[in-house]
């Protein structure tokens, strides 16, 4: 499902002709099996968020090759990537990233506009994907209006919304209270068991990395296996 293989980046950092080379991802191998939760822990800066980036074509490492769904995507292009994304991956944030001007419902159905999908069809996946969620009785509503637990569903809703099988997730619950955390970590699970979906999900929080089938913990670029008291 996903494969990783040596994947290294480096960051310059400093005033122009004075850069510093800062390794970031040094060698990275990752084997993600289809139907897993997996798990990234690590403190900030550690590298896990670029390293998901790397994953979802958003940053070209400096070597490596990265596999998704069989297929090699560590030299395609941006547009070929976003195509590819479109199709085979979807996104969480944890700041949620929601358009501000669009409601619910049209925040859901944007990738699929995209797509092309014509107005009906369109109407019955975002539905069905929003009832999936729980997110019926606000589905005209606009971010703002929005509890914090809300807006992520609307997150989680357009990420599934074109049915991908790969969801990478960053940092899903860090913006929620714990009460909400639970009830987004139960709904992670339920999709992932109901929809067959392989989440990939980074986080600093134990807690959440502990609900996943597998754990890596990543520290100074480097990633390694660790227990997990798996779902």
């Amino acid at each position: 499902m996903i494969t990783l293989t040596n994947i290294q980046h480096t960051f310059l950092i400093g005033k122009k002709g004075q850069e510093k080379k800062v390794p970031v991802l040094k060698n990275v191998d990752l084997q993600v099996d289809a139907g897993d939760i997996v798990a990234i822990v690590g403190k900030s800066g550690s590298g896990k968020s670029t390293l998901l980036n790397a994953i979802a074509g958003f940053l070209k490492t400096d070597s490596g090759s990265i596999k998704l769904n069989g297929i090699d995507t560590t030299d395609l292009s941006e547009a070929e990537h976003a195509k590819f994304r479109l199709k085979n991956v979807g996104f969480i944030f944890q700041n949620f990233q929601l358009m501000p001007g669009l409601t619910a419902f049209e925040n859901v159905e944007l990738p699929l506009k995209i797509q092309g999908m014509g107005k009906s069809a369109r109407f019955q996946v975002v539905r069905q994907i929003m009832d999936r969620v729980g997110l019926n009785e606000v589905i005209d509503h606009y971010p703002n209006e929005l509890s914090g637990g809300q807006q992520q569903r609307v997150c989680i809703a357009r990420a599934l919304v074109t049915k991908p099988s790969i969801i990478l997730a960053d940092e899903p619950t860090g913006s929620l209270d714990s009460e909400t955390e639970l009830e987004i970590l139960d709904l992670i699970k339920s999709l992932n068991e109901s929809m067959d979906i392989t989440f990939v999900v980074i986080t600093h929080d134990e807690e959440v990395a502990n609900s996943a089938h597998k754990k890596y913990r990543m520290h100074d670029g480097e990633l390694k296996e660790a227990t997990t008291s798996a779902v």
